[in-house]
């Protein structure tokens, strides 16, 4: 699993900082969770390709979340896309879709479907659950997390010692599924190990600190979350219902995370050493995302 960060900042660009926008390949799937303005020339620098993003993901619909999409999905039609993309988001998505269909004289010519969703698991395979959750802005927000299912350890020696050849059958049990073996069932459990936790990444989207985003953070393995502010701007991140780092540390500690990655700052802290040393002081496992930074799990 990689993530690579394409844009850090709020509201507006900076020097350094794009609008927000995370990469994260895992599964034989490129996925985009945001489309800040900018992202495709992002995708570019960081050596992805847009033809491959799978699945996007909006937390919400202010500017900075949403304004690369026409532009994204005009480059992938340009660019002779045939598969199908698929779009989450909260409501008022097919309100977006409309624009999106109806700016410029620009043709979408691909299959994209678009999904309106809530509170719920957005998607679940034998590789992977993917599950969204409102938090709190002054807008509807999702945040999302992704979470590995890794299946129990097999033991091939206990499978040989029940009599199973090596082979195909050491497969199907591996899958769950119960073979024979000289007129006697062996099953999964009989060869399988103990439950094993895969890796799970939550991402907040935009939100004020609440027992809906701990709840849904519960053991990340990575913990994304917004720092707008410094705890000094307190009053100024209440009222625009967003977190400092103080907050998301609280979050991450809370949850038992296991890392913390501070993301979404506003230009007003040109030097963010003291966003992470705040968070520090509560959470030590603290990291603050670059434009381009890249993780691997």
């Amino acid at each position: 699993m990689e993530i690579i960060f394409l844009g850090t900042s709020s509201a507006v660009h900076s020097y350094t900082r794009n609008h927000p926008a995370i990469v994260l390949k895992a599964f034989g799937e490129t996925m985009l969770f945001d489309c800040g303005e900018g992202t495709q020339r992002q995708l570019i620098f960081a050596k992805v390709s847009p033809m491959k993003i799978s699945k996007i993901f909006i937390s919400h619909y202010h500017g900075d979340h949403i304004l690369g999409l026409p532009g994204l999905l005009q480059s992938m039609n340009f660019r002779g896309r045939e598969t199908k993309l698929t779009i989450y988001g909260p409501k008022g998505l097919y309100d977006l879709k409309n624009a999106l269909f109806n700016l410029g004289y620009s043709k979408i010519e691909f299959p994209i479907e678009f999904i309106e969703i809530g509170s719920e698991t957005v998607e679940s395979t034998e590789e992977y659950v993917i599950q969204s959750q409102y938090v709190q802005h002054n807008v509807p927000c999702l945040a999302y997390s992704v979470e590995e299912l890794k299946k129990p350890r097999f033991l091939r020696e206990k499978a040989i010692e029940l009599g199973v050849p090596v082979g195909p059958d050491f497969g199907r049990l591996h899958r769950g599924e119960e073979v024979e073996i000289n007129g006697r069932i062996i099953k999964p459990e009989q060869v399988l190990g103990p439950p094993r936790k895969g890796n799970k990444i939550t991402y907040s989207g935009d939100t004020i600190p609440c027992e809906e985003m701990i709840e849904f953070a519960k053991n990340s393995t990575i913990l994304i979350h917004e720092s707008t502010y410094i705890n000094e701007d307190a009053d100024k991140a209440e009222e625009n219902f967003h977190s400092t780092s103080f907050d998301a540390a609280g979050i991450a500690k809370a949850s038992n995370s296991k890392e913390l990655i501070l993301t979404h700052f506003s230009t007003r802290y040109t030097n963010t050493d003291e966003l992470l040393k705040e968070a520090k002081e509560i959470f030590e496992n603290t990291k603050l995302a670059n434009d381009f930074m890249k993780i691997n799990i």
